[in-house]
């Protein structure tokens, strides 16, 4: 495998004419030439499934993810690669699901009462390591200016971790909280990516902007929070707070659009946008069962829109299944790129579904936390943990969830009819994950079963094998549990 040292030795040489000589799109040697398109991703923290007017909100109003929804693309079966935050964020820098990169969850994965854990978790790891060439490195590599601004969450400093150790250019990394005037400092995010855009408006660019919003606690300006107070709740939604911390967000996307337009980049910009996870407990996601953390389809389905004038058709709809694993490759499409030499890569390029001119090879698509979270959530399949060890496969309208504790222990394959490892759901019938089918439906829980045992070994993922010896139901979750999850915030 390539080494990082000689990757990017390979980037410096390669950067200051790729886009004109290293551009592997085909061109007849006379024809006009066109820059490769530029790249924004909007990454939204928290937001889930239903938390857009678009989607259908009786309360929250974006008015510009419903613009980007009549004007481009809006996918209703799109996921994040993960229940929370940071390992979510690894996999869309790294282009790899988390059993090649172990990043499971924010801290640790032994999270919640250690007396409750009947296995000893995987450990987790903080950072994307820094062999891992990520997404930036390659869009550089293909003469791209690199940038990001606002949560990072992947390893801190200026180090080989942080975001300029990991091939952005421009880097802005900020804290959740702000001032009086940008209390989740939406502003001043899109201030820096605003002025990084008309800086490189003149060449092909990636721009990464990652919001804190609508992240506990949810903060907004005054006026947007006085507006929500005076409207009337609807029947799902109804918290003014997270409204207008919502609201806010949706204006800071909608000045990034605005300065594409002012430059006349629009047809130019591949703009993706889509949330880290699933909404917290604090806004209702019904159908939906559970929310993040879990990996039900509360933690893990998100909004996500798609808007490339020219090249999207306006008002369309696609019902694929995809994740944000599947924006390192489809960058990497866009700009006519490879991938780097000997990297795996696990998405696939949503080009074809953007340009409605294809579908997707792959059958289908998958999951791996391998600890514990804290914290229950609604319609939960626990009274403690937001999950146990757990892993997951999505194909066609079904869904698996094969869960270790009683994989491992309890007899596995041998005794899967009685100790309750798996759980088999039809989406099409069934989104709000309510009728186990894994008893009566037998052939599709192997079938599905054996796919998913299959991809543990083409991604050498790890399983917990242990007891854990400190494991006493009888204790309940007594104080040593309680602090188990105090230095990492209970919504993470």
């Amino acid at each position: 495998m390539i080494s990082r040292r000689e990757f990017l030795s390979w980037v410096g040489a390669a950067t200051g004419a790729a886009w004109v000589t290293g551009f592997r799109g085909a061109r007849a040697e006379n024809a006009p030439r066109r820059r490769p398109p530029n790249i924004v991703i909007l990454f939204a923290d928290d937001q889930g499934w239903k938390d857009a007017g678009y989607a259908g909100s009786d309360f929250y109003e974006t008015p510009n993810l419903d613009r980007i929804a009549r004007e481009g693309m809006s996918f209703t079966c799109a996921y994040s690669c993960a229940g929370n935050c940071a390992p979510s964020r690894a996999c869309l820098i790294s282009g790899q699901y988390t059993p090649r990169h172990g990043v499971y969850a924010v801290g640790s994965t032994d999270r919640g009462p250690k007396n409750l854990m009947r296995m000893i978790p995987i450990p987790n790891r903080q950072d994307l390591p820094p062999e891992n060439v990520t997404l930036a490195e390659a869009m550089k590599a293909a003469g791209y200016a690199t940038a990001m601004f606002g949560k990072w969450h992947l390893g801190g400093g200026t180090g080989p971790t942080s975001p300029s150790g990991q091939g952005f250019d421009t880097a802005m990394p900020t804290p959740t909280q702000g001032d009086a005037d940008d209390p989740k400092r939406i502003y001043s995010i899109t201030r820096a990516a605003c002025e990084f855009i008309e800086k490189n408006k003149d060449r092909p660019f990636l721009a990464y902007v990652a919001h804190h919003a609508i992240h506990t606690a949810q903060q907004a300006r005054k006026e947007t929070l006085a507006k929500f107070k005076a409207k009337p709740g609807g029947k799902q939604h109804d918290k003014a707070l997270y409204a207008a911390c919502t609201y806010d967000m949706d204006d800071g996307v909608g000045i990034v659009l605005a300065k594409l337009r002012e430059l006349g980049l629009e047809k130019d910009t591949l703009v993706i946008f889509t949330s880290d996870n699933g909404a917290t407990p604090a806004s209702s996601q019904e159908p939906l069962r559970g929310a993040k953390g879990a990996y039900y389809e509360g933690g893990i389905r998100v909004p996500m829109l798609a808007y490339w004038p020219g090249t999207i058709k306006p008002g369309t709809t696609c019902d694929t299944p995809v994740l944000n694993v599947d924006f390192y490759p489809t960058a990497l499409a866009a700009a006519g790129a490879a991938p780097p030499a000997d990297k795996t890569l696990d998405g696939e390029s949503l080009l074809p579904l953007m340009k409605g001119e294809g579908k997707l090879r792959r059958e289908a698509i998958f999951w791996h936390f391998p600890g514990y979270l804290n914290s229950p959530v609604p319609r939960g399949r626990d009274p403690v943990f937001r999950t146990r060890p757990v892993s997951v496969i999505h194909k066609g309208d079904w869904k698996l969830l094969l869960y270790h504790e009683e994989w491992v222990l309890d007899g596995g394959r041998e005794k899967i009819d009685a100790n309750n490892a798996v759980e088999l759901y039809n989406l099409a019938d069934d989104i709000g994950e309510r009728t186990n089918l894994a008893a009566t439906r037998k052939g599709k829980r192997d079938e599905l079963l054996d796919d998913l045992l299959a991809w543990f070994k083409s991604t050498n993922a790890l399983m917990p094998s242990k007891t854990n010896p400190d494991y006493n139901p009888a204790a309940g979750a007594g104080e040593k549990g309680k602090g188990a999850g105090k230095k990492n915030k209970k919504n993470h």
